[in-house]
């Protein structure tokens, strides 16, 4: 976070530092005209993983023959090195520049975008539009942006019954074939069958624990959990108030108890085509040579907290490596980016500030 400020305050950026419990954000804005155009990423980065795997320090960014290794080099600080290098080339925007920069993207995201999120809004600051520096492209640069993002809810059920011996049935009262009923029914449903640029809603069950090391022994409690991954055919807590319905459901059934926790962790969303989503298209096609393809595939990012206040869109290096051991990307990639982000930012203002 020192680094990024140091480098956007020499640019002319007013900086201001946001820390939630222990996570570093930043917000910065150039210009006070409208439209503002804003730039969002993260600086935390998942763990190195197996480092004697490592060609290099994880941590020590090392280019060999060409190839930037190290760990956040794709994921995403290379797209936020990107963006300031292009508008390092920029002459004064007829509008604004801005950055939303986070420190708790890759955890549980509870002190990151969201909290600066609920600043902006509480100070009034308007964003018209953001772009997120994911690594976006599949196998060339410029191959993809994400213009949507499926929406995810977690559910933990945990079913308690009564605990006894194998051989009295009567004087027990068991959780495990209760909670497989539950967990049928629920894998059962086909949620839908797709949406416009979304492939279909899936359900995914993660774990199913019962602790149980004992043969003879009738277990108390048995949790599950799962995870469903949807489009916008649905809501978070429309899920949540489905499988809630079929955990009572079943609980009346059996007997038993039945706790239910849902976590929604993002909302699905929709970028609509439009001249927002035309600008990012043209730049990359004028500078890569690309078409690229507006998807809404893969897992969530923090354009799940930004849609509440603007349109946004994901563009950003190939991402073939985030998160592995080698984590890398060629430095023509990133000089290739810096070109195609300051071309967008050079279209954006054509369109918008007219």
């Amino acid at each position: 976070m020192d680094v990024v400020q140091g480098w956007l305050e020499d640019l002319g950026f007013s900086c201001t530092r946001l820390k939630y419990g222990e996570i570093e954000n930043l917000y910065a804005r150039r210009g006070t005209a409208s439209p503002n155009l804003c730039f969002a990423g993260h600086t935390d980065v998942v763990p190195d993983g197996a480092r004697d795997d490592w060609r290099c320090d994880p941590f020590a960014g090392e280019i060999t023959d060409g190839v930037l290794t190290g760990r956040g080099a794709v994921d995403m600080k290379g797209g936020i090195a990107a963006w300031i290098a292009a508008v390092g080339r920029l002459e004064n925007a007829p509008g604004s520049l801005s950055f939303l920069i986070t420190g708790d993207e890759e955890g549980v995201a509870t002190n990151g975008t969201v909290k600066v999120v609920e600043w902006l809004k509480a100070r009034g600051e308007v964003i018209d539009h953001c772009i997120v520096g994911e690594p976006t492209s599949s196998a060339t640069l410029g191959d993809m942006i994400k213009v949507g993002r499926r929406g995810s809810i977690n559910a933990t059920i945990t079913v308690t019954g009564k605990q006894g011996h194998v051989a009295y049935p009567q004087r027990a009262l068991n959780p495990v074939p209760v909670l497989v009923d539950i967990m049928q029914a629920l894998n059962a449903r086909v949620l839908d069958e797709g949406y416009e640029r979304f492939l279909p809603s899936n359900l995914e069950i993660t774990t199913f624990d019962v602790g149980n090391a004992t043969t003879n022994l009738i277990p108390q409690k048995a949790t599950g959990r799962i995870n469903i991954r949807f489009n916008p055919t649905h809501s978070g807590q429309s899920l949540a108030d489905w499988m809630r319905g079929v955990c009572d459901e079943f609980a009346h059934k059996a007997g038993a108890q039945v706790e239910f926790k849902p976590t929604i962790s993002g909302e699905a969303f929709l970028t609509e085509g439009g001249p927002f989503v035309d600008v990012i298209l043209s730049a990359v096609r004028e500078v890569l040579g690309t078409e690229a393809d507006p998807s809404t595939t893969g897992g969530t990012s923090d354009a799940r907290f930004i849609r509440a206040l603007c349109p946004v869109v994901e563009f950003g290096l190939v991402g073939q490596t985030m998160h592995q051991v080698n984590e890398s990307t060629p430095v023509a990639d990133l000089e290739n980016l810096t070109r195609a982000y300051q071309r967008l930012i050079e279209l954006y203002f054509e369109k918008f500030a007219a």
